[in-house]
């Protein structure tokens, strides 16, 4: 399973389209996969790349 956030673009029968929040491609998922993303998901990846700025920083 891959954890991904997308918004809902659309709904097909037993299946969600989604894409990333700030655009790119379109992929599908079954609704029972599905599930609204918690704050923490949210703010995952925005922290993982300035945590790996700040790695970075401190490595020079």
């Amino acid at each position: 399973m891959t954890r991904s956030i997308g918004v809902v673009m659309a709904e097909y029968g037993t299946r969600y389209y989604l894409r990333p929040p700030h655009g790119g491609c379109e992929w599908d998922a079954p609704r029972g996969d599905i599930r609204p993303a918690t704050v923490t998901d949210q703010i995952r990846p925005e922290l993982t790349e300035t945590n790996k700025r700040s790695s970075a920083a401190g490595a020079l």
